[in-house]
């Protein structure tokens, strides 16, 4: 996200990751910035936040929680190494829990370090979110969602809503077996499937000439 957070995506949802060496201020400024830029990838999100050995006030603390509300965010649970954040977690009604464990101290800046692989079936009402790559063994019905920051490559039928790229990724890419989302998005991009679809083969679907152009994987790969 920035230099001074990072966010990971992983079976069990989103996290958020301060710096908690810098200024608490600056911290919620560029929170802020990121929640406007990506609206379409944390709005309806939830998410655990990770505010290392800082310690917090109830009202830092409000403000924060207040922050993501206004931007459709809703913060599922705290960790934090000072106890006296953890109580003014559990005050707000926000599970707190101990610092977790890093292979190293300092925020990992790349969304798409960590890609995601799941085997299932996306039914109606269920939104799939992870801040890289996913790949989905398995079909996405209609009215279900897929969202990710990095490409989405589903091995089945593709037939909901998709969003890749929605961390700004213009590189990104849709790939499915049968691409017939009911909307498709990448970064600021979007398209909807014609009504006269195609054979069924697989397809990849990404940015040419500022618009989404979907072509056979065959094509693609040469």
């Amino acid at each position: 996200m920035s230099d001074l957070m990072s966010i990971k995506g992983g079976r069990d949802g989103l996290r958020i990751r301060f710096d908690d060496s810098a200024e608490w201020g600056l911290l919620l400024e560029q929170l802020e910035q990121q929640l406007n830029q990506n609206q379409a990838f944390f709005n309806g999100a939830s998410l655990a936040l990770d505010v290392g050995e800082r310690t917090l006030t109830t009202e830092q603390l409000t403000h924060l929680l207040n922050l993501l509300q206004h931007h459709g965010v809703v913060a599922e649970a705290l960790s934090a190494g000072a106890r006296e954040t953890r109580n003014a977690a559990r005050t707000a009604g926000v599970t707190a829990r101990p610092l977790p464990r890093y292979p190293d101290s300092s925020p990992q800046v790349s969304p798409d370090a960590e890609a995601l692989l799941l085997i299932r079936t996306v039914r109606s009402g269920q939104v799939l979110r992870h801040s890289g790559h996913i790949t989905l063994i398995g079909d996405v019905n209609p009215g279900g969602e897929l969202i990710a920051g990095g490409s989405v490559v589903v091995w089945g039928r593709l037939r909901g809503f998709v969003h890749a790229g929605a961390l700004g990724n213009v590189d990104a890419i849709v790939c499915a077996m049968e691409l017939r989302p009911t909307q498709i998005r990448i970064a600021e991009q979007f398209a909807t499937t014609p009504q006269e679809a195609g054979p069924h083969r697989p397809e990849v679907a990404r940015i040419a000439g500022a618009q989404i152009v979907v072509e056979s994987w065959e094509a693609f790969k040469k």
